[in-house]
């Protein structure tokens, strides 16, 4: 077939250019994303019940809750937190789990737990990509003052967010910080009481007049007409006009109280660099494209910018710029990496033609790779871009393979058209159980559990489709245009320039230090068996995670003061301690207490509880930022609980890398809640006994429990709801109803024109019999504490104890907390944390890696028809990883997810030099060479070869040394194990194969 194919090169460049379009046409349409499309297997159930306590929610609500939904099918765990006023139960399914069919099932489980029917129904929240905001909105004046902030607010909730949510893109515009308006109305209590006049008789004359009757068919000969009765309170002049007559005289409801339209009180706030903001987060549409939701939105904000100079529009935490950002970089690093690539094979092969043609297999395999992405659904991400970068080092190895090989044909004077043929011929089936290798290593990552497994789909998928591409580029194309640009030239001549730039003779150093080595045969063993402990060691020694540290310019700080304070006091302590790294911040937005964004993206927050995204002026200013606000929290507010964590993006959700490595579950005996006094102390002993661990303080919340008085009650003729009423009259708590305006609604409320503080002396309610009475008489005081929140899991309610360790003292932690617990005697231990779960995942990856040589030795039994030749090349693995662990080890990385995927797929393709290798070496021997002879000369004819594949794979990957960006960050490690991995083998593969197959052939030749 070749030798027909290379006579046609009209045919073979037309049908090039026909792929060569579909390709280009399916580039255009293909989908770009951070991530693959996967689905998150989480589920979250919010419960919102006002007015009770964490203890109560637990108990009452989440209890029978957790029962009916630990019967859903593939629940993984099972987790839930209960706090004032609200309560939420996380849930985590198997990997695959229909998560549709599940969020359905969730659904009919509420349903079955018989709660209060005075509550709302509880939220369920499917975990999807969408949930993240592709955009924060801050919108801000200067000179804000409360009544301008009011007006900002009306501006921004009826103007601004209808303007973006008319974006084709946008689903949602999610706002906070909003200042809402509230009608107050205080009645005038001393006239009042003169005149007879009660708060009820107020309450009844706003009721009347706010009414709204059903309609009335009236017919009228022909006609029928519907006649409507309404009596509708809109304003606060309607309040103020509202008529009562009281003992034959009107009045009008001014008369008798003050009807005052006021900003309603705060219960959170929002800033944007210390300034007091409206803040929208634009959620997109799930099927939008990220690049046209962007251009879309920053010309709305150029137009608000012009229409609205008075008004500050700041976009902050931009998902585009992430995308945008590590997609370029990777294009970036393909582009270089093939420039790098083809550098090598100018200088070895010191000819223009022939390093044309290795040129052309990139960008050639590049767009029928790509074309095959669109056939098989799979979108440009960070993880499919980075098998092509993998891919490119190979794509170019079975080129230069097929064009040397040709070429030492040719040397030994066979005919151009023969040598082309017989060249291709010879090194097929080697290229094809390098490819089949190659793609049996990487396959088994698909069978990673989890959402790693779904992710590495893209990556395993795009180095197949890369080599397969490349193999039928190297068979197909490159021998056409190897016989059309030689097919004028009889001999093989070398260009005179590049010829020149050849530092030394490689082939005969190579020669001599072979030799070396089979005279030194012990000293060769000795360190190959040196290597295996060393090996071991390394893995000990090693930092192990998930996930590598992914560079980032901003965080997200989480505080808890731990005190009831009043959010006026949590911003000033926000501003205090963020102020003192003003000078390393671009950005900062803060969230204050409760908040009224109506999705989950942002968590919801007590009043004692802040949030602050920080946007630094570089990534390298990060550490400055968290070590001068750790140390001003630390100083000023010893009693509160803060961390840091990665802003969220898409990437941050799928792996949900937030858990502390050693988590210390602490459980009461026989599975009953921790006693909060009791664990004070034991928390005092672990100090004592790890005083290098820090402990974050126990987050409390102290209340107080008013107790009435039942003799005092019966003597006064007093009911308990009025007791109730005047409570929340003088809290302004006493809702009458709300006045609806479109996107926002006016409360009316009764009570006083200050809020009461906790000092019931001031307050007084009449009795029956009209005598003022204190309330100091009817209740009595008192304070009580209790966690903050109470968590509970499969292990029944537990304080988790959340600890940084290092890992190499994970294990002596663990020994002396539980030495504690047994000295207590009050508590059991329970640990869990990414120290376990990452272990996990490394001993899933060295099973597939055990899974990949065992692939790579049936197919390479089943090439070479031998039980002891796949020995030979798989014996230089076992050096390799330990090359791959030394790079990780000296410059700092650890074993995780991706550097472990780096020595997975180096054993793959490290092994191709040494499977030619010995393809060469048997097929001399059956030419009738000596077995040293075959060896010596099978490694000269395929040294060349070698130092260019091992030299552009490396060369292809280096860009990515360089870091910056996430998906660079993401490579890093990856690329250090298959560089070390690469130049370890290189050497094993030329030096010790070559002793290897002696030493097992020896015996056999004589």
């Amino acid at each position: 077939m070749i030798g027909k194919l290379i006579e046609r090169p009209i045919a073979v460049t037309m049908t090039i250019i026909a792929i060569v379009v579909l390709g280009a046409v399916a580039i255009g349409m293909l989908p770009v994303s951070l991530m693959p499309e996967v689905d998150i297997p989480r589920i979250t159930v919010q419960v919102s019940a006002p007015g009770y306590s964490a203890r109560e929610i637990d108990r009452t609500m989440l209890k029978s809750l957790k029962y009916q939904l630990r019967q859903v099918s593939s629940l993984k765990e099972l987790r839930s937190e209960a706090s004032n006023n609200s309560g939420i139960i996380y849930m985590e399914f198997e990997h695959g789990s229909d998560i549709q069919y599940l969020f359905v099932d969730v659904n009919e489980k509420i349903d079955k737990a018989g709660l209060p029917k005075e509550l709302e129904r509880p939220k369920v929240v499917k975990a999807s990509a969408t949930d993240i905001p592709a955009f924060f909105v801050n919108m801000t004046i200067e000179n804000t003052t409360t009544e301008k902030f009011l007006e900002l607010s009306r501006f921004a909730s009826d103007v601004i967010s209808k303007r973006i949510e008319q974006i084709p893109e946008v689903a949602l515009v999610d706002m906070s910080g909003l200042s809402l308006p509230e009608i107050l109305i205080t009645p005038y209590t001393q006239k009042n009481r003169a005149m007879g006049v009660s708060e009820s008789t107020l309450i009844s004359a706003i009721n009347a007049n706010n009414q709204q009757l059903g309609n009335i068919s009236i017919k009228d000969g022909h006609y029928q007409w519907d006649i409507r009765f309404m009596s509708e309170i809109r304003s606060k002049a309607d309040i103020e006009n509202i008529n009562l007559n009281i003992n034959g005289r009107v009045f009008k409801f001014k008369e008798l109280a003050a009807v005052t339209e006021q900003p309603a009180r705060a219960k959170g706030m929002a800033r944007s660099d210390g300034k007091p903001a409206v803040c929208m987060a634009v959620v997109k549409q799930s099927d939008a494209k990220m690049a046209n939701l962007k251009s879309s939105l920053n010309t709305l904000m150029a137009d608000f910018n012009k229409e609205y100079p008075d008004v500050q529009f700041k976009v902050t935490r931009d998902q585009t710029q992430l995308l945008d950002y590590s997609i370029s970089n990777l294009r970036n690093n393909i582009l270089l990496g093939a420039i790098l690539a083809c550098l090598v094979i100018f200088f070895f092969l010191q000819d223009f033609r022939s390093p044309m043609l290795v040129t052309i297999t990139i960008p050639l395999s590049l767009i029928v790779s790509l074309l095959f992405f669109f056939v098989a659904g799979i979108s440009i991400n960070i993880i499919s871009l980075s098998g092509l970068i993998l891919g490119i080092g190979m794509m170019v190895d079975n080129s230069i393979i097929v064009i040397d090989n040709i070429t030492q044909m040719r040397e030994r004077r066979v005919p151009l058209k023969e040598a082309v043929v017989r060249g291709v011929g010879e090194v097929f089936a080697p290229m094809l159980s390098s490819v089949l290798t190659t793609c049996s290593v990487f396959l088994p990552l698909i069978f990673l559990s989890g959402i790693a497994g779904a992710l590495f789909y893209d990556q395993a998928m795009a180095v197949t489709i890369g080599l397969i591409s490349s193999l039928l580029v190297a068979v197909l194309v490159i021998p056409v245009y190897y016989y059309l640009f030689y097919g004028k030239s009889s001999e093989i001549t070398k260009n005179r320039y590049l010829s020149k730039i050849q530092i030394f003779d490689y082939h005969a150093f190579y020669e001599k230090s072979l030799k070396w080595v089979f005279r030194h045969q012990r000293l060769v063993w000795t360190i190959f068996l040196l290597i295996i402990p060393a090996t071991f060691f390394l893995y000990k020694e090693i930092d192990k995670s998930k996930l590598p540290p992914v560079t980032h310019d901003d965080t997200i700080l989480y505080i808890d003061w731990n005190l009831p304070l009043n959010p006026a006091e949590s911003d000033s302590r926000v501003e205090l301690i963020s102020k003192k790294a003003n000078e390393f911040i671009a950005h900062r937005s803060s969230y204050i207490a409760g908040q009224q964004f109506i999705l989950s993206h942002t968590p919801e927050l007590t009043q004692s509880e802040a949030i602050v995204y920080i946007r630094a002026n570089k990534p390298e200013d990060l550490v400055e930022i968290e070590k001068v606000i750790s140390n001003a929290i630390t100083s000023l507010y010893p009693q509160a609980t803060f961390r840091f964590s990665m802003a969220d993006n898409i990437f941050n959700m799928i792996f949900s890398d937030k858990e502390y490595n050693l988590v210390a579950k602490i459980v009461g005996k026989d599975n009953n809640p921790p006693d909060p006094d009791k664990l004070n102390l034991f928390l005092e002993k672990i100090s004592a006994q790890i005083p290098t661990l820090y402990i974050e303080p126990v987050l409390w919340q102290e209340q107080i429990l008013l107790v009435t008085r039942p003799e005092m009650l019966s003597l006064h003729k007093v009911e308990h709801s009025a007791i109730h009423y005047a409570i929340q009259n003088a809290a302004r708590e006493s809702r009458l109803f709300s006045i609806s305006h479109g996107t926002y609604s006016v409360p009316i409320i009764m009570g006083d024109e200050e809020s009461f503080s906790s000092d019931f002396t001031k307050l007084s309610l009449k009795s029956a019999a009209g005598v003022d009475i204190p309330l100091t008489e009817l209740l009595r005081e008192s304070r009580v504490r209790d966690f903050k929140s109470i968590v509970s899991g499969n292990e029944g309610d537990y304080y988790p104890l959340n600890l940084k360790v290092a890992d190499r003292d994970v294990k002596d932690v663990m020994q002396k907390i539980e030495a504690a617990a047994k000295a207590d005697k009050n508590f059991d231990i329970i640990f869990a944390g990414s120290y376990f779960s990452n272990r996990e995942l490394i001993k899933e990856l060295v099973i597939i890696l055990t899974v990949a040589l065992l692939l790579l030795f049936f197919i390479l039994a089943a090439q070479f028809e031998s039980l002891i030749q796949p020995l030979i090349i798989l014996s230089e693995v076992v050096v390799d990883i330990f090359g791959a662990m030394l790079f990780l080890w000296i410059f700092g990385s650890g074993l995780n997810l991706m550097s472990m995927i780096g020595i997975v797929v180096m054993s793959g393709i490290i092994i191709n030099d040494s499977i030619l290798k010995v393809d060469t070496i048997n097929r001399l021997r059956r030419e009738g060479y000596s077995l040293l002879r075959a060896i010596i000369t099978g490694g000269t004819r395929r040294l060349k070869p070698i130092l260019m594949t091992s030299l552009t794979t490396i060369l292809a990957i280096a860009p990515f040394l360089v870091r910056g960006d996430m998906g660079s960050d993401l490579q890093y490690p990856l690329s250090l194990a298959l560089i070390g991995g690469m130049i370890v083998g290189t050497i094993v593969s030329i030096y010790f194969i070559p002793v290897f197959y002696y030493n097992i052939y020896k015996k056999r030749s004589k």
